[in-house]
């Protein structure tokens, strides 16, 4: 189906070849590089630059890294300089590349459907502490990030990783990305249908093939058969979610075009419903259409969403059918049901479809240390698991727990600071990488959002309505603002005196799932980082104060003044 980038007419459609440059079309004929970006990718495949690693860069140092490598084909190994300490956020879009990097790594470990062995997970841990200065954050994406590795290290990291079946391909970079999918895929009791054959096999067909190495950019993939829709479907690029069909049974319900960042587009349902055994050809024909028809122009268009908004469901699947399906027509289908509940991250005791029950506990907006995720290592054998996951949500489960052995589970739990029983505010919080270490942050976000929990469970400790609070460093959206009940995008604003300082833009009532849609941005409100604890208590004692039996935080923040959400 598909051709290397190194040969991309080989696959792409035979068409009459514009004069003029387009949007950088493969299909179009425009093969020439139109930024710096598609110029590297052409000279060399981002997958090649292991070898060098491996050869040249760890036995050399850092120096030796060559600039196209450094901030470009490295990312396809998911490494990122990560940022120097000491600049503050005022000069994030002022400084050079090379001046905001530091000499130490960002390394992201894919965790595709957050699927984890207790014994992986102790290497993930014993690397965090040899290598990481014992980090190990766990993403949004169900990936876990170290940082301070060193180019020297990263040879022996891989061989760690990769001889318990772990790796770091395509955690970044113009690739498929993780594959984020249901972390109680074929072990909840209400699953409609168990995505894991199809994940394997998507995973099989595109990860370290160059056909897909060279894609416009990023692309983030959602597979899930729950019916709490735990994979946020909304915002991926392309996304099956669980649905039965009145005639065939169960499958998968297409979406395609999401996407957050600076400009969020929900994804749009193409109406088609997929058998499980053919959702690999629509992953890879959906794969192959953003390769030779998405935009390469200019990088702010580049991203599969943007095609979309211009095509359309009904031509995007036309041509999907058409030219990557070799003519086969998909079956009408149902979308997914809404789901029954506002909380979709698994926390709590759930029993699985074997009667055993599963655990999901709660990290303080996704930061713990390598030192802890060996000791949950431990703490799930001791207690009969062999299995581990992590979610979309920063969170973490143990599976497989037999029903005598889970409260001595819990218990254990606790004793680390990882809360099976977690108030609102633990649940719902979530934070970016932030100013401590991303190159593109203007304020901190970790430690903040830590802190935050602990201030609102002091100053609100009754509230328990289901709400999440979303804090992003810079205005990219990797911690999904737009979509959080009080969602943070992080920016420099004045106090009261007339200093800059770190705060916040503030985006109130979005949503996925329950009535999908972007937060509300109230007319000039910004909020200190000091005065945040202040703000988000006076916002939710209105609420409390005015909401209707059984409103939501969303739909009252829609229906409320500018005053009371000021």
């Amino acid at each position: 189906m598909a051709a290397s980038p190194q040969n991309p007419a080989a696959s792409a459609p035979r068409r009459k070849v514009s004069r003029h440059r387009g949007e950088g079309q493969w299909a179009a004929g425009h093969f020439t590089p139109l930024n710096g970006n598609e110029q590297f990718k052409k000279d060399d495949d981002g997958l090649n630059v292991r070898t060098r690693i491996e050869t040249i860069y760890s036995k050399r140092g850092f120096d030796s890294i060559d600039p196209n490598d450094l901030r470009g084909r490295m990312r396809w190994w998911g490494l990122y300089t990560q940022r120097r300490p000491g600049i503050d956020g005022g000069k994030t879009a002022v400084l050079e590349p090379e001046e905001l990097d530091d000499r130490y790594f960002m390394l992201r470990v894919r965790i595709d459907g957050g699927a984890l062995t207790t014994q992986q997970l102790r290497v993930i841990g014993e690397v965090s502490q040899e290598f990481a200065r014992g980090t190990a954050d766990i993403t949004d994406r169900q990936n876990v990030q170290y940082h301070w590795i060193r180019i020297e290290d990263v040879p022996e990291i891989w061989q760690r990783l990769e001889a318990v079946g772990l790796s770091t391909v395509t955690a970044c970079g113009d690739t498929p990305r993780v594959m984020i999918a249901s972390p109680v895929a074929g072990i909840a009791e209400d699953e409609i249908i168990d995505a894991t054959p199809a994940l394997e096999e998507m995973k099989r067909r595109v990860l370290n093939n160059p056909a897909y190495s060279n894609l416009p950019r990023k692309f983030k993939t959602a597979i899930s058969g729950s019916p709490l829709l735990d994979v946020v479907h909304e915002i991926n690029d392309v996304a099956f979610v669980g649905v039965r069909h009145p005639e065939h049974g169960p499958g998968f319900d297409v979406w395609v075009g999401g996407g957050l960042s600076t400009n969020p587009k929900l994804g749009v349902r193409l109406g088609a419903w997929v058998p499980i055994e053919d959702v690999p050809d629509v992953y890879e024909g959906v794969i192959s259409i953003f390769r030779d028809y998405g935009y390469r122009r200019l990088r702010n268009r580049a991203r599969l969403k943007f095609l979309v908004a211009d095509w359309g469901a009904e031509k995007f699947r036309q041509v999907l059918e058409d030219e990557y399906l070799g003519g086969r027509k998909l079956v009408d289908g149902p979308a997914p049901e809404q789901p029954v509940q506002q909380w979709r991250d698994h926390i709590g005791v759930h029993r699985q479809q074997d009667g055993r029950f599963y655990v999901g506990f709660a990290p303080r907006v996704g930061r713990v240390d390598g030192a802890t995720l060996t000791k949950i290592a431990d703490l799930a054998e001791a207690h009969g698991s062999g299995r581990v996951r992590t979610t979309v949500e920063q969170k973490m489960i143990v599976l497989d727990v037999e029903q005598d052995r889970v409260e001595s589970l819990v218990e254990g739990l606790e004793a680390l600071d990882l809360t099976a029983r977690p108030s609102t505010f633990r649940r719902g919080t979530m934070a970016c990488t932030g100013i401590e270490f991303c190159k593109l942050a203007i304020v901190e976000t970790k430690q903040r959002g830590s802190t935050l929990i602990d201030e609102l469970e002091r100053r609100l400790p009754d509230f328990d309505e289901p709400l999440t609070i979303n804090l992003n460093g810079c205005p990219n959206a990797c911690a999904r603002i737009q979509v959080a009940d009080i969602g943070l995008k992080g920016q420099l604003v004045l106090d009261d005196e007339g200093r800059q300082v770190e705060g916040y833009q503030v985006h109130l009532g979005g949503a996925l799932g329950l009535e999908a849609g972007f937060g509300r941005k109230v007319r000039g409100l910004k909020v200190t980082a000091d005065e945040l604890p202040d703000y988000i208590e006076r916002v939710l004692t209105r609420f409390t104060a005015e909401r209707t039996e059984g409103e939501r935080f969303a739909a009252w923040t829609a229906r409320a003044s500018e005053e009371a959400l000021s």
